[in-house]
């Protein structure tokens, strides 16, 4: 969580505590909470498309920063 926060932090307005934090695109927005071994993400924009591009853009970027540890992102309804 911290480290995708501090990545999109460099672009867009982005934050983080120790256990939630928030990326904020023009698009949409991404609320990250942390749990033990698990990250709940859930994104809200204004249109089906803003959606995907955002669960794309977050779960890609995840993905990349965990391939060590082979982390996978699965979205749900």
């Amino acid at each position: 969580m911290r480290q995708l926060c501090k990545h999109f932090g460099h672009k867009v307005d982005a934050w983080f505590g120790e256990d939630s934090g928030y990326i904020q695109f023009d698009f949409g927005r991404c609320e990250l909470r942390a749990a033990d071994r698990a990250l709940s993400l859930q994104v809200s924009a204004a249109d089906q498309e803003s959606h995907e591009r955002m669960e794309h853009v977050i779960g890609s970027h995840l993905e990349r920063f965990g391939r060590r540890d082979e982390l996978s992102v699965a979205w749900q309804e």
